[in-house]
C-alpha cells in the first residue's frame, strides 16, 4: 500500500531519482524518458475521460489510467538478461491478461465501424480530438520503451500493451466521432 505524507523528499535535487529496487539514476536516462511519457499519456487519458463522461467510455479509460500505473511500476522495476518477468507479491508486472483486454475492447468498439476509406486527421469531435492526443501520447511513450528496451531487457508485456493502446485510442476515437461518421479524412494533396 502506498503512503505518502511528504510530497518532496529532496533526494533527486541531485538530478537523479530512485527504482522500485532502490537503485538511483539520472533523470535523464531512457528509462526515466519511458515512464515519464507513459506518465503523459496517462493525463492524455484523463483528459479525453472527462469528455466522455456519461457515454460509457470514461469507464474503460480508468482502467487503462490504472493499468498505466502499473506499467510504470514495471518499468520501475528493473530486469536482468533472462528475467521472465512475472509478477509476484513483491514486483508488479504488465501481464498478458490486461493487454488481452484491451485487444477485446478494440474488437468490440471497431466492430462498430465501417472499414477505413482513408487515413483519419486528428480531429473532429472535441472527445475524439482529445483520444486523438491521448493516442500520439501512447505513441510517444512506446517509442521511449522501445528506446529503454534497446538499453536493457523490458517486459514484453508491457510493450504489447502500450501499442494496443495506441491502436485501442484510434478506434475509440472514431467511435467517439458518431461512429466514424464524422471522422475527418485526409485528402493528399488538397492544398497544392
Amino acid at each position: 500500500m502506498v503512503k505518502l505524507n511528504k510530497i518532496y523528499t529532496r533526494t533527486g535535487d541531485d538530478g537523479t531519482t530512485g527504482l522500485v529496487d532502490g537503485s538511483r539514476l539520472p533523470k535523464h536516462a531512457a528509462r526515466m524518458e519511458a515512464i515519464g511519457a507513459v506518465d503523459e499519456a496517462n493525463s492524455a487519458l484523463g483528459l479525453a475521460a472527462v469528455a466522455l463522461a456519461g457515454g460509457g467510455f470514461a469507464e474503460p479509460l480508468f482502467r487503462i489510467q490504472n493499468d498505466l500505473f502499473d506499467l510504470g511500476a514495471d518499468l520501475a522495476t528493473p530486469a536482468s538478461e533472462g528475467d521472465d518477468f512475472a509478477p509476484s507479491d513483491m514486483v508488479l508486472r504488465t501481464v498478458s491478461a490486461q493487454v488481452a483486454w484491451l485487444e477485446g475492447a478494440i474488437d468490440a468498439a471497431n466492430a462498430r465501424l465501417e472499414p477505413l476509406t482513408s487515413f483519419v486527421l486528428p480531429g473532429g469531435s472535441e472527445a475524439a480530438a482529445r483520444l486523438h492526443v491521448a493516442r500520439a501520447s501512447a505513441r510517444r511513450a512506446e517509442r521511449a520503451m522501445t528506446a529503454m528496451a534497446a538499453e536493457g531487457p523490458v517486459n514484453p508485456q508491457a510493450l504489447a500493451y502500450i501499442n494496443r493502446l495506441s491502436d485501442y485510442l484510434f478506434v475509440l476515437a472514431r467511435v467517439a466521432n458518431d461512429d466514424g461518421r464524422g471522422d475527418v479524412t485526409w485528402v493528399p494533396g488538397a492544398n497544392r
